[in-house]
């Protein structure tokens, strides 16, 4: 098979657009829906839920260092983009940091965040070990239980199985404290948890990875899942009728907004883009959910950097 060529490589480093996906934005949360939750998507699966009295907070990745410095270089929490990060966004005080995996583009920063915001901090055995190696106090963490629900505020997390998508990069565990300015690779993935969410009788789901074990939330339902894409337009489709399955029609899920789309080497002080075609097929993945979401009246969302929404709104009629 001849190599690609120069037009070819070149073209595989483009982002899609999003011009197309524009009609599918994440409406504001209505005036005067405070009480309830509200839930700011703040790129790749750090996701911030609060009821005002209670916050919770999805791996918290703020750094986001470049592809040159991913590839070649070591990786370490940039504190002062994270403080920026947080008061960009109006966070101050959270009650839980929850880590759904030990890559760095969900862990690099947990602890730092963590430290910064209050927090504790809850996650697998692999992430415990990067928290030691940050110099994140034991007594703040909390090694993630599956299945078993924890109370926080009004807010009922569960903690259930995941697998990560195919082609993990850096499988396996993180066995020993591990100090900042290790190479990318070196977070490995540890254990992958789906999060399952209830406050006062409503249900979501968040899920970055875009894969499934079985059985693994048989008989979980959400109204919303936020459901992770990377990597999954370079999936079969049937993988993706799987996965849709899976987290959608079998949870009875009424709205779908995906994350894990963008391209997390590009800081929050630039605009949101997909990841470049030689990565992910972005367009591939949001045909897909369109056509599913249309053939079963499921309510499609693209989520909006930072903007305050209500994951409960009403489903629309088809």
């Amino acid at each position: 098979m001849a190599a690609p060529g120069l037009f070819t490589m070149l073209r595989g480093l483009r982002a899609p657009s999003l011009a197309p996906w524009r009609h599918l934005e994440s409406p504001p949360a209505a005036a005067g829906s405070a009480g309830g939750v509200q839930v700011r998507f703040l790129g790749v699966s750090t996701l911030l839920l609060t009821d005002g009295t209670s916050t919770i907070l999805t791996d918290g990745f703020f750094t986001r260092p470049g592809l040159v410095r991913v590839r070649a270089g070591r990786v370490r929490p940039d504190r002062t983009v994270i403080r920026a990060a947080l008061d960009r966004f109006g966070i101050g005080t959270v009650d839980a940091v929850f880590v759904v995996h030990s890559h760095y583009d969900h862990a690099l920063d947990s602890a730092d965040v963590a430290e910064m915001t209050g927090a504790r901090l809850l996650g697998s055995a692999s992430m415990r070990n990067i928290a030691r190696g940050h110099g994140f106090p034991d007594d703040r963490f909390d090694l993630v239980a599956l299945g078993e629900p924890r109370r926080i505020g009004a807010f009922t997390l569960t903690a259930l199985p995941a697998e990560h998508s195919p082609g993990d990069l850096a499988p396996g565990s993180i066995d020993a404290p591990m100090s900042p300015g290790a190479k990318a690779t070196d977070y490995r993935t540890g254990d992958c948890y789906t999060l399952h969410i209830e406050h006062h009788g409503r249900e979501l789901m968040i899920h970055a990875s875009a894969n499934m074990r079985a059985g693994a939330i048989t008989g979980r339902h959400a109204e919303t899942v936020y459901l992770g894409i990377g990597v999954l337009g370079k999936q079969t489709l049937g993988l993706r009728d799987a996965y849709w399955q899976t987290f959608v029609t079998d949870t009875g899920a009424r709205t779908v907004i995906p994350i894990h789309w963008d391209n997390f080497t590009r800081g929050l002080d630039r605009p949101l883009t997909p990841l470049p075609e030689f990565f992910d097929d972005f367009t591939t993945s949001m045909e897909f959910l369109t056509s599913r979401a249309d053939g079963e009246g499921v309510r499609l969302e693209l989520p909006v950097l930072g903007r305050v929404t209500d994951p409960f709104v009403e489903t629309y009629s088809s």
